[in-house]
This record gives structure tokens, C-alpha cells and sequence, in this order.
């Protein structure tokens, strides 16, 4: 079997569709950000990332910086081992306390990413509570899709953000053990769920409700609990689970609810038993993180006015953008190969890097730029955006005019 040949061939087939991945070699500075610095083809430019899911800059906060930085003093790198063989350290009891406390529940278990606490809790749960059925919104996240698959409890689908379909379909399951997953913010169209009619109908069938707030928490609420802590939900949700590597600026995921639920997640899913634990000083720059933003609305009031600051100049530009209520905005292309181009001369003519999103992380036909302004951008970071994507549309409706 020729195994080179049949990698090269898929690889060629992505390529031809316009869908084959190209990682920007990017280099964060510290005190620059959104700059960073960008290594293509033996040189180093100096670019703006319009991208980034360090939502508010919170990665180059001092205080986070220097916990990291004293924890590695005094523990040193790693953690050691899983978090049952050596690798609980205090700095973990710590954070998992900060984030019961953030979302109001009795407690919190920690994992290594965002992903894998959303795989990890949803295939646990799926898998143990006998004859379980798993109802999921069409948009869930890929680390859900995959939870549930490996849990191999019964899935239902309903549609997108549509509560009297989810109604309709619990209703169809009877008397069964459910469970009820979707997420606050879709981070590609940047949408956000109807949470009250969501938990209201839930509520009414008896179902466990489980939300994704990898997208919200950092960003909304008056402590950054997230969506539902804005709309003073989240005492009715049974598991939130969020994530530290996006508006708190550090890596891993969580999820918070009851002490029983959290032990039994802890005591069964292998995402968690067999897992190096993260490292002390990772856990202690992700609590200074979120013990900052507990506090501090400054960031989040700041990154708002930005977000709306670039949608009106879109607007007025006649660049199509997809309208949300939340922090994302995204470009809309609807080609593989133009999203790609965009993206491409963006980087090299107007230093500017903003990643094409296309197929599979989108369906076909919907390709887009997804642009995230943080409270670091200024607005001559808006201007200079703004200029070089309506001298790019003005040459696409020439091209597309000649053509």
C-alpha cells in the first residue's frame, strides 16, 4: 500500500477546492498587541491581527504575565503527572474555586483545552446515565459533535437556535434521561442562543441542560460570567463549561456545575483521567485573569465600542458583514479561493492578517473573513482595515464587471 500517495492525493484535492490550511508563522509581542510579528519566506514584517480570540488582550495583561512568570519561579514547568498520580497542584484547587465562584455553582473541574472538556463531559455523561439521549443544536462545535458520538447515546438534532423545534423533539423522547447541549455564542456567524426559551423548555420536559460559553465567558456579564450570567440564567443551567484560552488570554477549558456532577465527570471520563494536568503557572495566570475581569469592565466596555465602531464604517462602505449582538464579525466572501486571496494580499500589501475561514469549519458557499476587534485596536487600526478592504472589494466588483 502506498500510504505517501494516498495522503498527497487529499492533500491535492483540498488544495484544488481552495480548503487547504496555511498557518500564519506569527510571533507575539508582548506590550505590542494586536501587532505581532510575521515570518514569511525569510522575512519579518510587522502586522496587525484582526483575528485573534484573545478577545481582550488579556495575554499581555502584567498581572497575568507576572503570575505565570512567579509560579514557574516557585514550581517550576510542568505539573508533573495526571491530576490523580502527582499532578494536582494548588495553583489548580485554586482556579477550579475562581471559576465555581464565576459561574455561581458548587464547583469546577478543569481539563487541557476547550475542546476536550466539551469531548470529555458530554461522551462521560452520554455514556453513564443509562438509556440517555443527547438532544443538539445543528450548530454545536465540533468538540461537542464529537462528545456526544463517542458517548454512542442516542442524538437528536434540532434546528439552529430553534426552541419550539427542540420542544417539539423532546417531547418525542418520552420519558428518557435528556440532555439538552448548545452553545451561548457561535463563534463563525456570532450569533447567540435564546437561553431563556431554551432553559424554559427544557425545564418543562425535565431535561439536563448543558451550554458552551468558550465564546462568552471573559466578555459578557458584569463579572465575565458570560451570557448567562448577563441574563441572570445561569443558577438555572445544570453545566456550563467555558474555556481559558480565549478572552482570558491563557490555555484550557472547564466546566462548573454541582459537586456530584463535577466528581462524577472527575471519577469517569478519560479525558481527564489520562491527561497531564496543566501546568501550576498556567492556573495561576488564568486566575489572575479571571480574578481581573471580575472586576474590571474596562476591557469588555472598550472592546464594544470598537466592535461597533467598525460595523458602522462597514455599513457605510457597503461591506457585507454578518449582523449579531455579539463581539464577531463576519466578513462574508461565499469562495474558497477569493476568501484565501483577500486574506493573502491583506498580509502581504496591507500588513494586516485576518485568517480565511472556509469549508470545513463553515459550510461551502459561506467562506468569510472573521474579523474580532479587541480593545486594543485603535481607530486608525479601524481606519487602515477599513481602507484596505474597500480598495479590495472595489477591485473585485471591477474584475467581476470586466469579466
Amino acid at each position: 500500500m502506498d500510504f505517501e500517495t494516498i495522503f498527497k492525493s487529499q492533500l491535492d484535492a483540498l488544495k484544488s477546492e481552495g480548503n487547504y490550511r496555511v498557518f500564519a508563522d506569527l510571533e507575539r509581542k508582548r506590550g505590542s498587541f494586536p501587532r505581532a510579528a510575521s515570518h514569511c519566506a525569510g522575512e519579518v514584517k510587522d502586522v496587525t491581527v484582526w483575528c485573534s480570540n484573545d478577545y481582550l488582550g488579556m495575554g499581555q495583561h502584567a498581572d497575568v504575565v507576572k503570575a505565570m512568570v512567579d509560579t514557574v519561579q516557585s514550581c517550576g514547568t510542568g505539573s508533573g503527572g495526571t491530576r490523580n498520580i502527582s499532578g494536582t497542584n494548588h495553583h489548580h484547587l485554586m482556579l477550579e474555586a475562581e471559576l465555581a465562584d464565576l459561574h455561581g455553582k458548587e464547583a469546577a473541574l478543569l481539563f487541557t483545552s476547550g475542546y476536550v472538556s466539551n469531548w470529555a463531559a458530554l461522551s462521560t455523561l452520554g455514556a453513564r446515565i443509562p438509556n440517555a439521549v443527547i438532544l443538539s443544536d445543528a450548530a454545536n462545535h465540533a468538540s461537542m459533535i464529537e462528545g456526544i458520538r463517542h458517548s454512542r447515546a442516542d442524538k437528536v438534532l434540532w434546528k439552529h437556535n430553534d426552541w419550539r423545534d427542540l420542544d417539539r423533539k423532546l417531547a418525542a423522547c418520552g420519558d428518557r434521561p435528556k440532555i439538552v447541549a448548545f452553545e451561548s455564542v457561535y463563534s463563525m456567524d456570532g450569533d447567540i442562543a435564546p437561553i431563556k426559551e431554551i432553559l424554559n423548555v427544557a425545564k418543562a420536559h425535565g431535561a439536563m441542560t448543558y451550554i458552551d460559553e468558550v465564546h462568552a465567558v471573559g466578555m459578557y456579564g458584569p463579572r465575565g460570567g458570560g451570557v448567562s450570567e448577563r441574563e441572570g440564567l445561569a443558577d438555572q443551567i445544570d453545566l456550563i463549561e467555558g474555556t481559558l484560552g480565549k478572552a482570558y488570554g491563557v490555555v484550557g477549558g472547564y466546566i462548573t456545575g454541582s459537586a456530584a456532577m463535577c466528581d462524577f465527570i472527575r471519577s469517569f471520563a478519560s479525558g481527564f483521567i489520562f491527561t497531564t494536568a496543566l501546568p501550576p503557572a498556567v492556573a495561576a495566570a488564568a486566575t489572575a485573569s479571571i480574578k481581573h475581569l471580575k472586576t474590571s469592565g474596562v476591557e469588555r466596555q472598550r472592546q464594544r465600542e470598537q466592535v461597533a465602531k467598525l460595523r458602522t464604517r462597514l455599513d457605510k462602505l457597503g461591506i457585507p458583514h454578518m449582523e449579531n449582538d455579539s463581539h464577531i464579525i463576519p466578513v462574508m466572501i461565499g469562495d474558497p479561493v477569493k476568501c484565501r486571496q483577500i486574506s493573502d494580499i491583506l498580509m502581504r500589501d496591507w500588513g494586516i492578517y485576518v485568517q480565511p475561514i472556509n469549508y470545513p469549519t463553515v459550510p461551502k458557499g459561506t467562506e468569510r473573513l472573521r474579523i474580532t476587534p479587541s480593545p486594543y485596536h485603535s481607530d486608525a487600526d479601524i481606519d487602515h482595515l477599513c481602507t484596505a478592504l474597500s480598495s479590495l472589494w472595489r477591485q473585485c466588483a471591477l474584475s467581476h464587471a470586466v469579466a
